[in-house]
């Protein structure tokens, strides 16, 4: 991947991920813990603008070919997701889905996730 920062875009999927985490922080726990973790998701979200191999990440080929793994607990925020993502091309990355850690990571990919298919510019 060249140097620079990276473009982030998120599928379908992942934006789907990202607000239906943000709901249910907010019917949980309140409006404004719903604030904080969008800012945590946000902050390991622009990390990976710095490129793939970030401080955290762990490559994922024995979930699908090209995946990578970054939990969101980064510098002291406290976090309970993993972002799945995938270099997508020349300083691009596709964010794939955005998971709970207890949730069986296979399990919520299928093929169309390693072709980058249904990825949108964010």
């Amino acid at each position: 991947m060249a140097r620079g920062r990276c473009c982030i875009r998120l599928s379908q999927p992942a934006e789907d991920d990202f607000q239906a985490i943000l709901r249910w922080t907010a019917d949980t726990f309140g409006l404004h813990q719903a604030r904080v973790y969008r800012d945590t998701l946000a902050a390991a979200l622009a990390a990976l603008g710095e490129g793939p191999d970030v401080l955290g990440s762990r490559q994922r080929d024995d979930i699908l070919p090209g995946l990578r793994t970054l939990h969101v607990a980064r510098r002291r925020r406290r976090g309970r997701h993993f972002i799945l993502y995938r270099v997508a091309g020349a300083n691009t990355i596709e964010i794939v889905r955005i998971v709970h850690e207890a949730m069986d990571l296979p399990r919520h990919l299928t093929p169309r996730d390693s072709d980058g298919s249904d990825a949108s510019p964010s």
